[in-house]
């Protein structure tokens, strides 16, 4: 008797160690990354930059949560907690990196365009489709279009913008039947639904959350192959990478520099999550001078980290590109 007690308190405890290793949690855990020297990954006019010094990248690791990982997330003062939905927004792993790709491959874009405008280079941007971000639970597309699909064209109408699409959905009744031709991983594909209204709002639309698809192409042939990097936060230095390669100025002089931020097609720097962990990611990595977007919430949480980790690593707020060009070029 004694022996089967044993034998079944063993299983117990088997059971309770794999679900606290294994079992998935509805939170995801942001933690420290790393810093990566972005030359590895862009190329202009087929050519590497090997000069002395790295712009670096950084980004955050992010992980779903078991109860053990929970638990000792108390004991790491540089790692936050967050609500599933607020990393996903109800979607499955697959929608999430699918939509972290399109973030990456739009940063890519706004950056080509910022840095070919800066250097002065002529470019082409050329409108792909409406790219699917997201799918209301009212949508009748619900079950028929995916995260990922590009819209091609509604009722054998092509558009050469988001705007004239969801201008001419806004114009169809409620429940009229529209016709969707789209490319799923390459592939032709025809969806049909009825026309809903948005919630919130008195407009009519498929429901669904849409975002243009570009390409940007130049005789100068810029190449970033991001692959396994995710969001749109390395805008800014993808942008720099490119610009000091097309313009030929060297902005690192050797030195380790790092940094973070959004950037538009005009050049503009915008806010990012997860910059007190970047700023000890760029630490760890030797930087001496650290890009923040100029935003107060950024900068002043860069710098109050900088602080804490006790680093002389230099925090600058960066408002564009012509500002963190300017900065790196004068000062050495």
């Amino acid at each position: 008797m004694q022996k089967k007690q044993r034998w079944w308190l063993m299983i117990l405890l088997v059971i309770l160690l794999a679900a606290g290793t294994f079992w998935p949690l509805p939170v995801y855990l942001e933690t420290v990354g790393s810093a990566q020297n972005v030359a590895k990954y862009v190329s202009v006019a087929q050519q590497r930059d090997r000069k002395p010094g790295k712009l670096m990248l950084t980004y955050v690791e992010l992980a779903r949560a078991t109860p053990f990982l929970y638990l000792a997330s108390f004991f790491d003062q540089n790692s936050s907690r967050i609500p599933s939905n607020q990393i996903t927004g109800g979607g499955d792993n697959q929608e999430f990196d699918l939509v972290q790709k399109y973030y990456m491959e739009t940063a890519i874009n706004q950056a080509k365009i910022s840095a070919l405008k800066l250097a002065g280079k002529s470019f082409k941007q050329q409108f792909q489709g409406i790219y699917v971000l997201s799918i209301l639970k009212n949508s009748e597309f619900k079950n028929k279009l995916q995260v990922g699909d590009l819209i091609q064209r509604i009722d054998g109408k092509s558009f050469s913008s988001l705007t004239g699409m969801t201008n001419y959905l806004a114009g169809k009744k409620a429940n009229q039947t529209v016709k969707v031709n789209y490319l799923r991983q390459g592939s032709s594909k025809i969806a049909h639904g009825k026309i809903v209204v948005l919630p919130g709002t008195k407009r009519h639309g498929i429901g669904i959350s849409l975002v243009e698809k570009t390409s940007v192409t130049s005789k100068s042939q810029i190449k970033a192959n991001m692959d396994g990097i995710g969001g749109p936060s390395a805008g800014l230095m993808l942008a720099l990478q490119m610009y000091s390669q097309l313009s030929q100025r060297n902005l690192k002089a050797g030195r380790k520099i790092a940094g973070t931020g959004t950037i538009t097609a005009s050049g503009q720097v915008g806010q990012i999550g997860g910059i007190d962990k970047k700023v000890i990611a760029a630490n760890k990595a030797g930087a001496t001078i650290f890009l923040s977007p100029a935003g107060k919430s950024n900068y002043r949480e860069a710098k109050k980290t900088a602080k804490r980790i006790k680093t002389k690593m230099k925090i600058v707020p960066i408002k564009n590109l012509t500002q963190a060009v300017n900065y790196l070029a004068h000062t050495r």
